[in-house]
């Protein structure tokens, strides 16, 4: 069985910095899909980049949090229901069509409870949902494992090497990543990270790797035409 490898940046539309260094990513390195945060301070400019660049997969990035912590009760599961339908009739109306894939902001839909709501929200677009079990997912390329504590070894090229060797088995698989650049639109705890992950997935030494392992680099665009094969 052949290995499909997507490799997917979130929070597309979260600031000008975070859109280009998203772009570069692609463009100059081996990110393939990314995911929308319809809500986003740069999302106009997020969508009018996904046109010129139309062999990146855009899916919906569903967030009820930011970065500046507000409230949302995920134990209120008609509020859940109603503004992921919100969500997807805004990504519907900015990019007059449907996702490539789901997920979420900081894992929303991976909370306790929410994962079999969401597959059930997410099954008519016949698309994947992180983790639900059609493509294996590696969250491990990020640079804080332990909150507010940075190890940027965690994003460097020998360890996303170290990944793609040994995660990245038969089937599907997605690598999730965070790319950007900081820009005054913008504050996070995640800054400085983010410039580390472009470096390390820009990298020519990991395209090489992709390439001479027999990896086959797709989008999330990909996945209903190469699971036909």
């Amino acid at each position: 069985m052949d290995k499909y490898l997507v490799i997917n940046a979130d929070d597309f539309g979260a600031s000008a910095g975070i859109n280009r260094g998203i772009i570069d990513s692609h463009t100059k390195g081996v990110v393939t899909s990314t995911s929308l945060m319809v809500y986003g301070r740069a999302v106009k400019e997020a969508v009018a980049l996904s046109r010129d660049h139309p062999n990146l997969g855009i899916g919906l990035h569903f967030d009820v949090w930011g970065e500046d912590e507000r409230e949302f009760d995920l134990g209120n599961h008609q509020a859940v229901r109603e503004e992921y339908h919100r969500q997807l009739g805004e990504f519907e109306r900015l990019m007059g069509r449907l996702p490539t894939h789901v997920d979420s902001h900081r894992h929303a839909h991976r909370q306790p409870g929410m994962l079999p709501i969401f597959s059930e929200l997410v099954a008519p677009l016949g698309v994947p949902l992180r983790d639900d079990g059609r493509v294996r997912f590696v969250g491990g390329f990020y640079a804080q494992w332990e909150w507010m504590v940075t190890e940027l070894n965690y994003v460097s090229v020998p360890f996303l090497l170290t990944i793609l060797e040994h995660e990245v088995l038969p089937g599907w698989t997605e690598v999730s990543c965070h790319p950007g650049y900081r820009s005054s639109d913008f504050q996070s705890v995640y800054l400085a990270e983010r410039e580390a992950e472009v470096a390390t997935l820009t990298d020519p030494r990991i395209a090489a790797f992709i390439r001479e392992s027999g990896i086959r680099l797709v989008s999330f665009g990909n996945y209903q035409e190469a699971r036909s094969e």
